[in-house]
Formats: structure tokens, sequence, C-alpha cells
């Protein structure tokens, strides 16, 4: 009875780290990408949203690919229509996001409406890096409300502070957001399609900006996927019916073997 007591007290410690481990962990997530909120609110300010646009852009959009996104084409003198568009074509990745990650959490149905406003890159990157249910909710919530709140409070306070600090530009704070989604962006990018999609999305997007109008260049460049599919599949070896196989010796057998 004491050997089976203290199994599980060991077992209970083992669990209460694991648990720590997943709060620092999203902490740190949180924290990190929380204070480019700042870069975000000068930006903004800068780009001539007022406290309150940019405050409510925070509050409702809350993803900082699209936010960075929609006030560099505001500040290049695109129409608000192309900002918008390009922000959202960028937000739509969130929804396929919450496709898995309502799997993976399964939340209670009411809880689920207010969970849909945190589901961005981080929530579900620190998400999907854990291996029970209880630790990705726990990484969810707490990256979520962290990141939520410091974003919120550094978004208030760089467009309270944009004038003080002057053109963003100089210090090069317009950069931060795109820099920091590159940065988890880059090591998700595992397969050879991937990487062909982000390249190509690359080249489309920065060729294409002298010559169209701001906030165009981005819309364009998420034909970069379709593109990439399609030369993928004309590569493909097809079996006597047509159909293109898998496998790397392009063959059914090959599945079997794996």
């Amino acid at each position: 009875m004491a050997q089976q007591t203290a199994l599980a007290d060991m077992i209970a410690d083992g669990a209460d780290k694991s648990d720590r481990a997943v709060v620092r962990d999203a902490l740190g997530v949180g924290v990190a990408v929380g204070l480019s909120g700042f870069a975000f609110g000068v930006t903004s300010a800068g780009s001539g949203l007022g406290l309150l646009q940019t405050c409510a852009l925070s509050l409702l959009v809350f993803t900082g690919a699209s936010q960075f996104a929609l006030v560099g084409a505001l500040a290049a003198g695109g129409s608000p229509f192309t900002a918008a568009a390009g922000a959202f074509f960028l937000g739509v990745r969130n929804a396929f996001y919450g496709l898995r990650l309502s799997q993976l959490l399964d939340l209670p149905r009411g809880v689920r409406p207010f969970a849909a406003q945190w589901v961005i890159d981080e929530t579900t990157a620190v998400t999907l890096a854990q291996p029970t249910r209880r630790a990705r909710r726990i990484g969810f919530t707490v990256t979520g409300l962290t990141l939520y709140a410091l974003w919120n409070l550094t978004t208030l306070l760089g467009a309270l502070g944009a004038k003080a600090i002057g053109d963003t530009r100089a210090w090069g704070l317009d950069a931060a957001g795109p820099a920091v989604f590159l940065a988890l962006l880059a090591p998700m990018l595992r397969t050879a399609t991937e990487r062909a999609v982000a390249g190509l999305a690359v080249l489309l997007g920065l060729g294409l900006l002298p010559v169209l109008p701001a906030g165009v260049p981005v819309l364009v460049a998420a034909l970069a996927a379709p593109i990439a599919l399609v030369a993928e599949g004309r590569r493909r070896p097809r079996g006597p019916q047509g159909e293109p196989v898998s496998g790397p010796n392009g063959g059914a057998a090959a599945e079997e073997d794996r």
C-alpha cells in the first residue's frame, strides 16, 4: 500500500512538472510575441490611424500578420479595399488552424466562440507541440491569454508613444511584426512543396511590389499555393489508369511496405 501511494505521488509530481513546463513554454511564446504589439501600435499610428482604430484592430482582429498588412498597405497609399482584402486573405489561415484545434482541444460548445478569437499562429504552434489533450488545453489557454493581454497593452503604449518615436521606417519597427511571423513560419516548412510555395509567394510579392498598387501583391502571392500544387501533381508518377500514386517507389506496394 505504501509503495502504491509513493508511486501515485511520483506520477502526480510528474504531471505537475509537465504542466509547469507547458505553462513555461506558453508564457515564453506569449511574452516574446506580445511585445511586438508595441511595433504595431507605432506603425498603425504612423500610417494615419487614430488611437481608437489602432486599439480596435488589436482587440477585434488580433492576428499580427493581417494587422501589419493592413496598416502597411494604408501607409503605402493603398485603398482601404485592397488593404482589407490583403489582411483578410492572410487571416484565412486561422480558419484552417481552427479546424485542427477543434479536434485536439475538444472544448465545450459554449467556450468555442470565445476560444476562436485566440486561434492564431502562436497558439496553434504551442498547442500542436503538446502530447496530451490536457497539455494542449493548458498551452492554448496560457498562450492565448498572455498574448492577447500583452499584445493589446503594448499596442496601446505604441500608439500613444508614436509621436515621440517619429518615423517608424527610420527605426525599422514596421518590419518587427513580419519578422516574428517569418520566424514562426520557417520551422514549419518541412517538405519541398511547402518551401516551394513559400519561395514562390516571396518572389510574387516582392517582384510585383513596384508595379502593382499597395496591397495587391499580397493577394497575387496567394496564387503560389495552387501553382506549386499543380506543378507537384504533374511531376508525380501515374498508375495504369492515369491516377497519381504516392510512395518513394511510386507504387501501391511501397505503401504496403510502410
